[in-house]
């Protein structure tokens, strides 16, 4: 197996509210052939939107269970206030915030808001793992 991750897909209860949310945040959706399943590109992966019952369906595991599902998703940006901005802009989007952003026991810098359906996302300042640009630099 090749070190990669290429594509997320999230199993969301209302698709059409997590689609707002997610275009809300800044995602282009990626114009695909179906109103049953959407697609963003992202840089170097993509994340799907699947309606819950389907993909469990898909995957032939039961939908039911809640609570803490023992994964987050992350988003690294390039400096503590780019932390802070994407973090109100999730909150206008209608995340809740989960953990404000402050300095981390790692030494970085890091926030945590949860998206429609509870799926939480970490913002943070991580450098050493940076992959992209530098905020001002052609992409």
């Amino acid at each position: 197996m090749q070190p990669r991750i290429n594509l997320i897909t999230l199993g969301v209860r209302d698709l059409s509210q997590s689609l707002a949310f997610y275009e809300a945040l800044g995602l282009s959706r990626y114009p695909f052939d179906s109103d049953a399943i959407a697609f963003f590109e992202l840089q170097g992966s993509w994340l799907a939107l699947y309606p819950r019952e389907a993909l469990a369906g898909d995957a032939g595991v039961p939908a039911e269970g809640s609570g803490f599902s023992a994964f987050t998703l992350a988003h690294n940006v390039t400096s503590r206030e780019a932390v802070e901005r994407v973090m109100e802009e999730a909150l206008v989007a209608g995340a809740q915030q989960v953990k404000p952003a402050q300095e981390t026991f790692w030494g970085g810098y890091s926030g945590y808001f949860a998206d429609p359906d509870g799926f939480l996302w970490e913002v943070a300042h991580v450098p050493q793992f940076w992959i992209g640009p530098r905020e001002g630099e052609a992409t």
